[in-house]
């Protein structure tokens, strides 16, 4: 049996992590958070698709070609949290754990109160935000979690 494959999805400016704003995103860049993210899975029996863009549209067709072949999705939708019903459409229409992720908690900041609502929200399983890159590590533990649920009658 091949293993579960998890799609991580990057949207708009991600790809320039360790440029943008390292202050607020800290110094890693998009890939050294996929080559440890691709080493964890590997641990986990996880096969990973790891992929950014900035097109809101290739962002919902790669959410379409998921649809019954992924265990799971993480997506950092970044700006298009808040203003993509496209994307949030696409992913309501999967079956399969979806987890919102931010590397900043944006409820943090009273001042920003347009980045505090999120149309992706409603159709993911969880959210993970404030950890910075470990947030990625946390999500794919949560997809895993998702696929596996820990019985805590029974004990672990």
């Amino acid at each position: 049996m091949p293993d579960p494959v998890v799609l991580v999805l990057n949207g708009p400016n991600l790809n320039m992590l360790g440029i943008r704003n390292p202050q607020a995103y800290g110094g890693a860049r998009l890939a050294d958070i996929e080559r440890v993210m691709r080493a964890k899975a590997a641990s986990m029996g996880i096969d990973l698709e790891f992929r950014q863009s900035s097109h809101e549209g290739v962002l919902v067709d790669w959410i379409h070609e998921a649809h019954e072949r992924v265990a799971g999705v993480i997506i950092n939708p970044a700006a298009y949290t808040q203003t993509s019903l496209a994307i949030a459409d696409a992913l309501g229409i999967l079956t399969c754990p979806v987890i919102e992720l931010h590397f900043a908690n944006v409820h943090r900041d009273p001042a920003k109160t347009n980045r505090h609502v999120s149309l992706v929200r409603p159709v993911a399983t969880g959210v993970i935000a404030g950890f910075g890159p470990g947030g990625y590590l946390m999500a794919l533990d949560a997809v895993a979690m998702a696929l596996s649920p820990v019985d805590f009658r029974a004990g672990a």
